[in-house]
């Protein structure tokens, strides 16, 4: 018996974690994401008409489309069943269209998460294609062409063929170089810090100087730290003040786009790109054997904290089972929520708390496994009670010089048990405690240890603190993080430098042209804005014509400006310290899709290109005769390689290092730890700290 129903999704392993839910009536195909865009060729809008864009099929989807009107002609009805974004909305939409389907009709099914119960309660509400999403997700789409297919030409003319300026993408190059020149125009101040070694009852513990007479003083200089040390008398303090409290610490809420983007990159190493792309796999479904496939995770772009009363009650069994009674949270916590949050959907959280981690990692790859165990722990931590802590601060006071100390101790883990936020380490807790030190004891300074300091200027901008700059100043959405940081790498505008942002000489001209004829373009609080416009269009609180034509008056003022105005500027080419072998020439480095190259600076009557190694110095082990230079794979994943490829094919992930090893003269390597890096050898278990 064929299928009597059709259901459409974006991805074939989503339609296949689906197909199993629905039973037999049911055929699920994938759309392979959208079908429909804007021409690249052309910039496909009408801006004089009422900014009606001209899509087109998407080359290669034709075969596509034409399965899956086959498949809609012999359905008795068709659902679309993208994912519950205006992304998603807009795919829907753009496959009503080609499959000449009515978009007012009950067509369009949602869910949050691919569970069993979830898909047939959404199977059970279907409704039509809400276009106040279609809208948003249009307005966005055409504002970003109109940006970047108006002003590139200009760059193109003005500066080097094949720049393109985006929208939002500009705004997080302008933050990178504003860092930057902080960075650059800071001044350090020096500063002074005294730590006091102190014993009492055999019992050893540090304190700070504070101040005198009670009021707090920041010491400038040696001659500061001098004055002090010369005011103490003898080598005893008396405890002037002791504070025991008991604090409370909550933890973090489940986590939403940003935040697991953050916090994957400072735990796992993750880039956003891949967090997203593993998310992506875990929430569509993985295959659990016997129990088939099954999604793990719910929709992993969200904004909002909010978790449903089933989930919880799921979560309060399972921490009373597993912890204890003790381990429940006592109460509803009040969640803090930013100004921009739209709140669609709950917070991505595993789908069942009963598949625990340890359960399902026979499924799951090693990146599936350790995201997954992240996203799990965070959440079963959020519905779990406050930890608490014992804590202690204690004033010493020689000569109305004032010493002071901290420590704590934990006295309940509560959700410690089960996870901590970032690099917070139980044991530093468990371990920083002072002595029981009542007021009017005596204690024993064994040292006096004055240190210079010089304020630091703000750090780069790496990933996870880029996005979260993002999203408190209300730029871009959880579907916007990745795409935005990718595309700003690709386009050669920043580079990474040890995990952080660097903007390229590229970045900054392109900017600051940017800056001088399109202000708008890269001003924060106009992008904000604009963002609260795209979610009013969302919410049918605005006409997107009218946000389109309102932003497009100014603009198109600024670009006649700008093709009059704007002057030529020569970006010099980087000498790369050799001359061409072919030409004599000298080879300068130039940037191409892939990154820089070297190429002859005789173009076009010379095309000799080279690509740029990196010697570490380490004479290959295989031949003996080439160097080990640094590679990139695809992936842009760092390994080391013979320079004589591919005449030799040694190859290794880890970095070689100089010298054989002394237990069996195998190649040594740099192996990354959790503490940092080992020394090991390739070929026995010789083994040596850095």
């Amino acid at each position: 018996m064929s299928a009597e129903y059709l259901v459409i999704v974006e991805s074939p392993a989503k339609a296949k974690t689906i197909e199993k839910y629905l039973g037999k009536k049911y055929k699920v195909k994938a759309s392979m994401g959208h079908v429909r865009d804007l021409p690249k060729s052309q910039i496909g809008v009408d801006v004089d008409n009422g900014f009606q864009p001209k899509y087109i099929t998407i080359r290669g989807k034709g075969p596509v489309i034409k399965e899956l009107k086959n498949a809609a002609k012999k359905a008795k009805k068709v659902y679309l069943a993208a994912d519950p974004d205006r992304e998603g909305e807009a795919i829907a939409w753009h496959l009503a269209n080609s499959l000449e389907l009515d978009t007012m009709s009950d067509c369009r099914v949602v869910f949050n998460e691919i569970t069993k119960d979830a898909i047939k309660e959404s199977f059970k509400k279907p409704r039509s294609i809400n276009m106040d999403l279609v809208n948003a997700q249009q307005a966005r789409r055409i504002l970003d062409r109109l940006v970047g297919y108006k002003i590139s030409p200009i760059l193109w003319k003005k500066v080097k063929k094949g720049l393109s300026a985006g929208r939002v993408q500009s705004v997080a190059v302008k933050l990178i170089i504003d860092r930057e020149n902080e960075i650059n125009q800071f001044v350090p101040e020096e500063y002074w810090k005294i730590t006091g070694h102190f014993a009492i009852n055999g019992e050893t513990f540090e304190a700070h100087f504070y101040g005198k007479d009670g009021k707090k003083i920041s010491l400038k200089s040696e001659q500061d730290v001098q004055n002090i040390l010369q005011k103490i008398k003898g080598e005893f303090f008396s405890v002037k003040k002791v504070v025991k409290k008991e604090r409370k610490r909550q933890p973090s809420p489940p986590f939403i786009t940003s935040s697991l983007q953050q916090e994957a990159a400072r735990k796992l190493n993750f880039r956003a790109k891949k967090t997203m792309m593993v998310a992506q796999q875990l929430y569509e479904g993985i295959d659990l054997g016997k129990e088939g496939t099954v999604g793990l995770i719910t929709y992993m772009r969200t904004d909002s904290i909010r978790v449903s009363d089933v989930a919880k009650r799921e979560a309060t069994q399972f921490i009373e089972t597993e912890y204890g009674k003790e381990y429940v949270k006592e109460k509803e916590r009040k969640e803090k929520t930013g100004d921009n949050v739209q709140d669609a959907h709950e917070a991505i959280r595993p789908t069942s708390v009963f598949r625990t981690p340890n359960s399902v990692k026979q499924y799951l790859s090693r990146d599936q496994y350790r995201l997954y165990k992240l996203i799990w722990e965070r959440f079963v931590a959020s519905q779990m009670a406050s930890a608490i802590m014992d804590t202690m601060t204690v004033d010493l006071e020689n000569n109305s010089i004032i010493f002071r100390a901290n420590g704590s101790k934990l006295k309940f883990p509560g959700f410690m048990k089960v996870y901590v936020e970032s690099s917070d380490d139980l044991d530093e807790q468990e371990n920083d405690f002072l002595p029981d030190l009542k007021e009017s004891d005596e204690v024993k300074n064994i040292e006096m240890k004055p240190t210079q300091h010089f304020t630091q200027p703000p750090p780069r901008y790496t990933e996870a603190r880029l996005v979260k700059t993002l999203e408190e100043l209300g730029i871009g959405r959880p579907s916007t993080y990745a795409p935005i940081l990718d595309t700003i790498q690709r386009r050669g505008y920043v580079t990474l430098d040890k995990k952080r942002f660097v903007p390229t000489e590229l970045g900054r001209i392109v900017i600051e042209l940017i800056s001088e004829f399109f202000p708008e373009i890269i001003d924060v609080e106009f992008t904000a804005k604009m963002e609260s416009d795209l979610d009013l269009i969302e919410e049918g609180k605005e006409n997107w014509i009218n946000i389109l034509d309102h932003f497009y008056n100014g603009f198109k003022k600024n670009l006649e400006k700008a093709e009059i105005e704007m002057e030529k500027v020569e970006i010099e080419d980087e000498y790369a310290g050799q001359d061409c072998e072919k030409c004599g020439h000298p080879m300068v480095i130039k940037m191409g899709r892939f990154g820089k190259f070297m190429a002859c600076s005789n173009f076009p009557e010379c095309r000799n290109t080279k690509p740029i190694v990196k010697e570490i110095g380490v004479t290959c082990p295989k031949c003996k005769k080439g160097q080990v230079i640094e590679r990139k794979s695809k992936n842009k994943r760092v390994f080391y390689g013979c320079n004589r490829y591919p005449e030799c094919d040694f190859l290794s992930w880890d970095k070689p290092v100089n010298r054989p090893c002394p237990k069996c003269s195998g190649m040594l390597v740099e192996k990354k730890i959790k503490k940092g890096v080992q020394i090991q050898c390739s070929q026995c278990d010789y083994k040596e700290e850095l």
